[in-house]
């Protein structure tokens, strides 16, 4: 039922109400002598208030409805409504009356103008009353359908936030990494000791991060690009010369939030599609910029490209498109694009 029946249907149900009430008052001022006096009444006022009703639920509901009254204030729009149909409605309920020998045609005019008087008041009184509970019911309705979507979006990134950390961890661990890893490690210990201390320190980073991001679908950039250091001076050592990375992000940037392991994502992925198929020395460029209350990181390489929209599901990029659209919505996303040779992978969110 659409919100407009059920205020509608609510009308209904408020006039029969006011019929019982009109009814228990008369009772208790002695005005019904009898049982039969009690019966007639009981009959009039159901016939009116029902016929009355029903008319403004069939007709009204498809009036307030219509898109060239919406642009009319919804109050105005009713109480000509309820005037217009309980006189219409009354008229009506007379003349059913009057057709099964209720009502005498002499007393005809002189009992609908009465009994108007009494209806009119009462229908309007009624029918505001229920358009009222009908519009609160319905905010209420539209607050919490827009409080679980919430929900259901809040827990969707929580969830895609434990896949992106599962899958970051997954890498770190990938027998391959730690394989190249170690291998880099030991080959440094007898050169260069301290180098090597420095690789198992990143390493150790790498892992406690990857298993320590809190559940919270935001961090600060600065414990974001801790990640990214530690991975890209980690595959300098496997790369040698042929991995050239930097990260340049003003510090006034560094408190903002991003999602945990986007930035990393991104740097992963131009490693791995980016440096790795060149043959020659290749470039990782991270940086930051801000304006209008959006964030923008940005994540060079000297790769080829791609394009975003052959990303296979499940990929890494994948998985952060979905997380940023549940975040934000409309308000994030990912852009992909070459600037001076260099194949750029943007990301936009709001700064907050």
């Amino acid at each position: 039922m659409s919100p407009i029946k059920h205020k509608w249907t609510f009308s209904l149900l408020w006039i029969n109400l006011a019929v019982a009430i009109v009814i228990l008052i008369q009772i208790a001022g002695n005005q019904i002598a009898n049982f039969r006096q009690l019966l007639d009444m009981l009959a009039y006022a159901l016939v009116y208030a029902n016929l009355t009703g029903v008319l403004g639920v069939l007709v009204m509901s498809r009036l307030v409805e219509r898109p060239a009254l919406r642009k009319f204030p919804l109050v105005p729009v009713v109480t000509v409504g309820v005037v217009v149909f309980s006189a219409v409605g009354c008229l009506l309920a007379q003349t059913l009356l009057m057709g099964i020998g209720f009502v005498v045609p002499q007393h005809f005019w002189p009992e609908y103008f009465r009994t108007l008087r009494v209806a009119m008041p009462l229908a309007i009184v009624f029918g505001l009353g229920a358009l009222a509970h009908g519009s609160l019911r319905g905010q209420v309705q539209v607050m919490e359908e827009k409080l679980r979507e919430k929900e259901v979006a809040a827990e969707r990134a929580r969830k895609l936030a434990v896949e992106a950390r599962l899958g970051s961890l997954e890498s770190r661990i990938h027998p391959h990494f730690l394989f190249n890893t170690l291998n880099s490690i030991s080959s440094l210990i007898a050169v260069n000791p301290a180098r090597a201390e420095q690789i198992v320190g990143r390493l150790a980073v790498l892992l406690r991060a990857s298993l320590d991001t809190s559940n919270q679908p935001l961090i600060p950039l600065q414990q974001e690009l801790a990640m990214v250091e530690s991975y890209l001076d980690i595959e300098r050592v496997r790369f040698g010369d042929k991995l050239r990375g930097s990260v340049g992000v003003p510090a006034e940037l560094q408190s903002a939030k991003v999602p945990p392991m986007s930035v990393q994502a991104l740097v992963e992925n131009a490693v791995k599609h980016g440096i790795t198929p060149q043959s020659g020395c290749g470039e990782v460029l991270v940086t930051a910029s801000a304006d209008n209350g959006t964030l923008r990181i940005e994540v060079q390489d000297t790769g080829p490209g791609f394009d975003l929209t052959k990303v296979h599901a499940g990929h890494g990029l994948d998985n952060l498109v979905e997380r940023l659209d549940s975040l934000f919505g409309a308000r994030a996303r990912l852009n992909v694009f070459r600037r001076n040779s260099h194949s750029v992978v943007e990301m936009v969110l709001p700064r907050v």
